[in-house]
């Protein structure tokens, strides 16, 4: 059972229109992220967070050690998605995907992407991704997410959203979100996004556009989370694309 209530569309909206999305786009366009802070109040954050142990709500559960992927935990959602999780999860696509229409005209991708979330999950669904990749993830001390992709198939939604769920310095130390950005003929650039409990952080999955002296060039991100000192850390991630 869906323990946490639906928000509704008109609801979910008006909470994503609350940030200044013209100074979020011009942040992901100079530094690949943008934090949207308070998109989730303190209960909301514990409710989420608590679906963890109750397996009913996923579809399946990782243990990063196994794969070399860091160390911690983490479970993807199945559908149907809480209710909170699938609201803000259509709200925040058509913004996102205004910048991330934008980033492939300047890359000379020919990609665009529908102005609808749920026109983009038809077409995951036709090229055979149907497989919910929201997800929830847990770290306990000395616990680490390496840098990586999340990348589940042809279909990619250039960007993605991470928020918060635990208090820093009360639930848990350390576990900043990292960000790279890997340069041509350049040393990489790396960027620590300071969050608070509810705060939203929008990144570049894989690649973006940077201008240069000769137009714009293409630059490979990587994104992780640095190692938990103490305390439990728990994140929901929102990714637009279904897997494989």
């Amino acid at each position: 059972m869906n323990i946490i209530a639906p928000i509704a569309p008109a609801d979910a909206e008006a909470r994503i229109a609350h940030h200044a999305w013209p100074q979020l786009a011009e942040e992901l366009n100079n530094y690949g992220c943008a934090v949207m802070e308070k998109l989730l109040a303190p209960e909301e954050c514990r409710q989420i967070a608590a679906l963890y142990p109750q397996e009913s709500h996923f579809r399946s559960h990782v243990h990063m050690a196994r794969h070399g992927f860091g160390k911690g935990e983490y479970r993807y959602f199945s559908y149907p998605l809480p209710g909170l999780v699938a609201g803000l999860r259509t709200a925040l696509y058509p913004r996102l995907a205004l910048v991330a229409n934008q980033w492939n005209e300047r890359m000379g991708v020919d990609e665009r992407y529908p102005a609808t979330h749920t026109a983009f999950l038809k077409q995951c669904h036709d090229a055979g991704q149907s497989r919910p990749t929201p997800l929830l993830l847990q770290y306990v001390p000395g616990d680490f997410n390496c840098l990586h992709q999340d990348l589940y198939g042809e279909l990619a939604f250039p960007i993605q959203v991470a928020i918060l769920l635990s208090e820093p310095g009360r639930d848990f130390t350390g576990g900043e979100f990292v960000l790279t950005e890997q340069r041509p003929r350049m040393q990489s650039r790396a960027e620590v996004v300071p969050l608070t409990q509810g705060d939203a952080v929008a990144f570049a999955v894989h690649n973006r556009p940077v201008q240069g002296s000769k137009g714009s060039y293409r630059v490979n991100l990587r994104h992780g989370v640095s190692r938990v000192r103490s305390g439990m850390r728990h994140t929901l991630g929102i990714i637009f694309h279904d897997a494989t």
